[in-house]
């Protein structure tokens, strides 16, 4: 078995923050669903072996990046691959964690920490705090459910969190006024609700504001989110992959 990490390349939405920054980045992911324990509107998951999509009860829209996986066996092994090697130091302690990130870690500016997957537990949110602080020139961005986990730790400034809205603790957003973003089936739905929407990642890397994401990935057929984003493609919208 590999003893490291695998770290990955950034898409289109990415390449373009990275592009404005004149930084060089990378991103890293767990299997989406699987490793989110907070998801609710957008929980799904794709079957590690198969690639089969399960969307969860309360699903609105599908994981843009569980359609990923679904369709792609490589990200599937790589992902599961992340997550076994987690598993295997996951009961040594934070710093075992924070140690086999650290020894991962590839050379880069900016690291979207979850392209796929989240928090999955305080110990594991820890480590990445940890890691954070050990490179303070480096800068470290999420977006998270996992809300009730945020709320017990005083982040190191370099590790930027934004609440992803449509968990099982939006409640903690007011409570702990945490950035969020917010997915929206158009342009429009932005405008009503008074938020700019992100297209580059700019806004949850550096900014201090709630913001919007427009509706991508692949969505369940027939579904209010399918006819959203045939909309939004007729557009020329709701993609980032390339």
């Amino acid at each position: 078995m590999e003893t490291l990490l695998k770290f990955g390349e950034p898409n289109a939405k990415l390449k373009a923050l990275a592009k404005k920054l004149g930084k060089k980045l990378k991103t890293f992911s767990l299997p989406s669903g699987w490793t989110c324990p907070a998801a609710k509107d957008c929980k799904s998951r794709a079957d590690r072996e198969t690639g089969k999509i399960t969307d969860g009860k309360h699903t609105e829209f599908r994981c843009f990046a569980a359609s990923a996986e679904a369709i792609y066996p490589s990200l599937r092994k790589m992902v599961w691959h992340n997550l076994d090697l987690l598993d295997s130091v996951i009961n040594d302690g934070v710093d075992a964690i924070a140690d086999l990130i650290e020894r991962s870690l590839p050379k880069a500016d900016v690291y979207r920490v979850h392209v796929g997957g989240d928090y999955f537990n305080k110990d594991y949110l820890e480590a990445w705090c940890k890691v954070a602080r050990r490179y303070p020139n480096r800068l470290f961005y999420s977006y998270t459910k996992s809300l009730h986990l945020w709320k017990q730790f005083a982040l190191p400034k370099n590790l930027v969190l934004t609440a992803s809205r449509g968990g099982y603790f939006d409640n903690l957003i007011e409570e702990h006024a945490f950035k969020c973003a917010e997915v929206v089936f158009s342009e429009q739905e932005a405008i009503d609700k008074g938020l700019e929407i992100d297209h580059d990642d700019e806004h949850a890397a550096l900014g201090k504001e709630s913001f919007a994401l427009l509706l991508h990935g692949t969505q369940p057929k027939g579904s209010d989110a399918s006819k959203a984003l045939s909309k939004l493609r007729k557009q020329g919208k709701g993609g980032y992959s390339k």
